[in-house]
C-alpha cells in the first residue's frame, strides 16, 4: 500500500477515533478511541515525514514520547498548567528545517497535547468514568471531524489534507477535550485571563516596537510587502508569523477586557482596563489586519448588546453611518471600490466565487480535504504545484469546496452549538461574563475566518469551543470553587464582577505560576 493510499485509510480511522473520545459513554470504547486516534495518526507520517532522515526521525520520537510522559505528570500534578500552557505556545512556531522540508510548527503545543494525551490514557486506564465534556458541541465536533478525516477518500491532494488532518484536526481535538476535562474554577480562570492580558501587552510594545523601527523579526513575506507600500503602511506582525495572527490574539484579549469594563468595572481597575485595551489596540492598528478589526467590531457589537440591550442599537446605527461616511471620504477607498469589488478587496472576492463555483459544481461531498488549491488552479488556469494564488481566504467557502454541503452543515451546527451553548448563561455575574467572553470571541474568529482562513487552524478556536462547553454547565462556578484550596477566599460567585475581575495587564488575586 503506498503512503497515499495509506493516508487514506488513516483519515477516518483516526477521526473516528477522536469521534469515539468525544461523544462515547464507555470507558473501553474511549481507551479503543484513544488507540485509533494514536494509530490513524502514526499512519500520516510515511506520506507526511521528509525521506533520508530515519535516524534523526527516530531520535526525535524517542524524546518526543519521553517529553510527552514528562509534561504527563506535570499535567497530573498542576492541571491548571495545561491551560496556562496551551494559551503561552498559541504563538510559538518554531521553524522546522529537516533536508528540503520547512515547515513552522507549533512544537510547544503539540508537547503540550502530547502529553495532555498521555495524562488522558492513564486517567481511562485507571477507571476515569467522565464522559462528554463537551457538551453539545461534542457530537458536532466529532461528525465533522470524522467527515474531514472521510473526505481524504476521495481529495486528489491528500497530502494537503494529511496536514490539516494532523497537525490540527486530530491534535486540536483532543486539546479541545482536554480543556474541557478540566475542573475549572475562578481562580484558573482569571489566571488564565491574567496571562491572556499580560501576553497581548508584550506583544501589542513589541508591535509598536517593530512599527517605529520599521524591522520585522521574521517573515520575508511581510518585508517585501512592506517595501512595496512602504509609503502607505507599515505592517508588522509582533513574535507571530502573520499579521493577521498576531491581531486576532489581541482581539481575543482585547474582547476578553471589554466585558468587565461594560458590566461596571470601577475604580483603578477600570482607569488600568482602558488603558490596556488603547494600548493593545494600537499594537493592533499597526499590523493593519483588516480582517482582524472586522473580527474586533463583530465581537464589540455583539457584547455591547448583550450588555447594553436597546441602546445598544443606536449605537450599532451609528457606528454604522460613521464607518460608511469615513470610508467614502478616502480616496483611495472610492477609488478601489470604483475598480470593482475584486479590486477592493485585493482579489479575495474572485477567489471566494470560485470556491463557491466548485462548491457548486460537486455539491453533496465537495472535491475533499485540502484539495481546493488544486481544484482552483484547474478551474483558472493558475500554474505551479502549490498555486498560492489560490489559496482560500474564507473558511466557510473552503469547507463548502472541499467537504460540500454536509461540511458546510456540519460546520454550522458546530457554531450554533457553541454560540447557544455560550450565550445561554451570558450575564453580569461572574459566570455570565465568562459565558459572554466565551460567545463574543467566537463569533469574531467566527467573523475573522470569512477574510482569513484558519478556523480550525487556530487553536485558540479550539480553546473557546472548550470554554463554551464549561460555562455551559448549570452553576459550573460554585461547584468547582468548593473544591478551591483549603482556607482560600475566592470571591463568591454571586457578587459582582465589576469588584473581582482584573483588568487588563492587572495581576489576579489568584497567585502566578
Amino acid at each position: 500500500m503506498s503512503s497515499v493510499e495509506l493516508a487514506r485509510v488513516a483519515g477516518p480511522v483516526a477521526a473516528a477515533g477522536l469521534a469515539l473520545l468525544l461523544v462515547s459513554g464507555r470507558r473501553d470504547l474511549r481507551l479503543a478511541g484513544l488507540a485509533a486516534w494514536a494509530i490513524g495518526g502514526l499512519a500520516f507520517v510515511p506520506l507526511l515525514a521528509p525521506t533520508g532522515h530515519r535516524p534523526l526521525l527516530g531520535a526525535a520520537a524517542i524524546f518526543g514520547l519521553a517529553a510527552a510522559c514528562g509534561v504527563a505528570w506535570f499535567l497530573a500534578r498542576w492541571p491548571w498548567l495545561l491551560a496556562l500552557g496551551a494559551l503561552a505556545a498559541v504563538p510559538a512556531r518554531v521553524p522546522v528545517h529537516v533536508g528540503s522540508t520547512e515547515a513552522n510548527l507549533l512544537i510547544p503545543l503539540y508537547g503540550i497535547v502530547a502529553g495532555a494525551v498521555v495524562l488522558l490514557g492513564w486517567q481511562l486506564w485507571h477507571g476515569d468514568v467522565r464522559e462528554r465534556e463537551l457538551g453539545p458541541l461534542a457530537l458536532p465536533l466529532a461528525l465533522i471531524g470524522f467527515w474531514f478525516g472521510l473526505s481524504l477518500a476521495w481529495s486528489d491532494d491528500v497530502r494537503e489534507g494529511s496536514i490539516t488532518m494532523v497537525f490540527f484536526v486530530l491534535p486540536f481535538g483532543l486539546l479541545a477535550l482536554a480543556l474541557a476535562r478540566l475542573e475549572w474554577t475562578r481562580s484558573t480562570v482569571l489566571r488564565v485571563y491574567a496571562l491572556l492580558a499580560g501576553l497581548a501587552v508584550v506583544f501589542a510594545a513589541v508591535g509598536l516596537f517593530q512599527w517605529a523601527t520599521h524591522e520585522v523579526f521574521w517573515n520575508n513575506k511581510v518585508r517585501i510587502g512592506n517595501a512595496y507600500h512602504s509609503e502607505l503602511f507599515f505592517r508588522v506582525n509582533s513574535l507571530f508569523w502573520d499579521p493577521s495572527i498576531y491581531g486576532r490574539f489581541l482581539v481575543v484579549a482585547i474582547l476578553a477586557t471589554l466585558v468587565p469594563v461594560l458590566y461596571g468595572l470601577r475604580g483603578e481597575r477600570l482607569a488600568a482596563a482602558v488603558a490596556g485595551i488603547a494600548f493593545v489596540w494600537l499594537g493592533l492598528l499597526v499590523s493593519f489586519s483588516q480582517s482582524s478589526f472586522a473580527a474586533l467590531v463583530a465581537g464589540t457589537l455583539i457584547i455591547a448588546v448583550f450588555v447594553w440591550r436597546r441602546r445598544a442599537i443606536a449605537v450599532i446605527a451609528l457606528t454604522a453611518v460613521i464607518a460608511i461616511v469615513v470610508a467614502l471620504a478616502i480616496p483611495t477607498t472610492r477609488h478601489s471600490f470604483g475598480k470593482g469589488l475584486n479590486h477592493a478587496t485585493s482579489g479575495r472576492w474572485g477567489q471566494v466565487t470560485t470556491g463557491l463555483h466548485i462548491a457548486r459544481d460537486h455539491p453533496l461531498a465537495g472535491v475533499g480535504l485540502g484539495d481546493f488549491k488544486r481544484a482552483y488552479a484547474e478551474r483558472t488556469g493558475v500554474r505551479g504545484k502549490e498555486p498560492k494564488a489560490g489559496a482560500s481566504h474564507n473558511t466557510a467557502v473552503t469547507v463548502a469546496a472541499e467537504t460540500g454541503i454536509v461540511g458546510l452543515a456540519l460546520l454550522a451546527w458546530l457554531l450554533v452549538a457553541g454560540l447557544l451553548a455560550a450565550f445561554r448563561t451570558a450575564g453580569p455575574r461572574f459566570g455570565g461574563q465568562v459565558a459572554l467572553v466565551a460567545g463574543a470571541t467566537l463569533a469574531a474568529l467566527g467573523v475573522h475566518s470569512l477574510f482569513y482562513n484558519a478556523f480550525f487552524e487556530d487553536p485558540t478556536t479550539w480553546g473557546l469551543f472548550a470554554l463554551a462547553a464549561v460555562v455551559w454547565r448549570p452553576g459550573w462556578v460554585e461547584a468547582r470553587e468548593a473544591e478551591a484550596v483549603p482556607g482560600s477566599t475566592a470571591v463568591s460567585s454571586t457578587q459582582p464582577v465589576a469588584t473581582a475581575t482584573p483588568a487588563l495587564a492587572v495581576p489576579p488575586e489568584a497567585e502566578r505560576p
